[in-house]
């Protein structure tokens, strides 16, 4: 491992204290802005402006380049507060923080390039869906990848790319898989494919891309599982991107859960009388149970990601090695909160009635957006076969998202 000069040591974390305070600080901004950026498909310069000024594209980023080096369960926190005021935002921002991370394996120079400017935002799409042909100094690189969530906003895109010899051999690893590399190239340099039409996390832009015939210079790219790559000491580093993004979206999804809960609360304490009812929502004993139950659901559910990830983090930082165990707890929990949380926003939604389905509610608008949450990758409930696997002594099904 070639760790990059004036990199932080391993036995050292920078403080995130005030790193929810400032997400806190622009969730105003990100209300007056929820309509807006749902109809723009996209997060509005207002949201921009206060995201970046709030430095939270920064979380992930090394030390050595400005950044705050944040851990896992922090970041998580951070996602549940921004998703409450909009879960587009965070999902942007889980997103963008998890594509950060590719700064530690490039050099000092070229993580200046990309990531130097207080504006710098890297997005990609998801899977090695393109081609990477090995030449002379790089790669010829050709592709098109989908869900590149903040590639509107984004200076950079990256594509994950299956690498092949110039005589067309796939390159292999020392265990036989196909190496992948990750190109990195700015975003005029790349075809943008407007095919973001969806139900719900509509504000995150998550367009496609493509490139053809684009050459990459070898150290525009990246290999994100070969350790001798990686240029940078601190903990965090030591997660591959995919087991950071997991808790980052469990955020997500807890904060949606969070806001949808308030607002039926809310609703209730209004006096709601459903059409029919001799008692207001809030005098119902079943309506009482239901909002102590949710309650539960969603703090019971807080605990366990944030509880899980944090036991991992500690014992990664005193062995300075993440075990197939340790991937095992992070990929359950999130895996489960996630879809726990998409099953108490349905819930909350039926127990405010016909309220819920006006534009003029946010009820319908989180529906969505917990749905869209429960279909990423992040939520597959085949990850309970991988985790079921382990746990009965099996070799894991796949390792794709460990």
């Amino acid at each position: 491992m070639a760790i990059r000069a004036g990199a932080q040591e391993p036995t050292t974390e920078r403080p995130v204290s005030d790193c929810l305070a400032r997400a806190r600080g622009v969730t105003r901004v990100l209300r007056a802005e929820t309509n807006r950026i749902e109809a723009a498909r996209e997060l509005t310069p207002a949201a921009l402006e206060a995201m970046h000024e709030a430095r939270l594209f920064r979380l992930l980023l090394p030390a050595s380049l400005g950044g705050e080096e944040l851990d896992p369960v922090t970041l998580s926190q951070v996602t549940e507060v921004i998703a409450a005021a909009d879960a587009s935002a965070a999902w942007c921002l889980g997103q963008g923080s998890g594509c950060a991370m590719a700064a530690a394996y490039l050099s000092a120079k070229v993580a200046r390039q990309v990531f130097g400017q207080a504006r710098d935002v890297l997005a990609w799409g998801a899977g090695a869906q393109g081609r990477a042909v090995a030449e002379a100094g790089g790669y010829r690189v050709t592709g098109t990848w989908h869900f590149a969530s903040g590639s509107r906003h984004a200076t950079w895109l990256g594509g994950h790319c299956k690498v092949f010899e110039a005589d067309g051999r796939a390159r292999l690893r020392a265990d036989g898989r196909q190496v992948e590399r990750t190109a990195l190239f700015r975003r005029a340099e790349a075809r943008i494919i407007d095919n973001w039409q969806v139900m719900g996390l509509r504000g995150t832009g998550s367009d496609g891309f493509s490139v053809d015939g684009f050459f990459a210079a070898e150290e525009m790219t990246i290999d994100r599982e070969n350790d001798d790559e990686r240029r940078e000491a601190a903990t965090l580093y030591l997660f591959p991107a995919t087991l950071v993004y997991a808790p980052a979206f469990a955020g997500v999804a807890i904060g949606i859960a969070r806001a949808t809960l308030d607002d039926l609360l809310a609703l209730a304490k209004s006096d709601k009388t459903p059409r029919g009812a001799r008692t207001t929502l809030k005098e119902n004993p079943v309506f009482q149970t239901l909002a102590a139950e949710l309650e539960a659901g969603l703090r019971s559910g807080r605990a366990y990601v944030s509880g899980s990830v944090a036991e991992v983090w500690r014992a990664v930082g005193a062995s300075r090695e993440l075990t197939l165990d340790q991937r095992m707890a992070i990929r359950l929990s999130s895996t489960f909160v996630i879809n726990q949380m998409t099953d108490l926003v349905a819930r909350a939604y039926r127990a405010a009635g016909a309220t819920a389905i006006f534009d003029d509610n946010p009820f319908e608008r989180r529906f969505r957006d917990a749905h869209a949450v429960s279909q990423q990758a992040q939520a597959r409930t085949t990850h309970y076969e991988t985790v079921g696997r382990h746990l009965l002594g099996l070799p894991p099904d796949t390792l794709m998202f460990l």
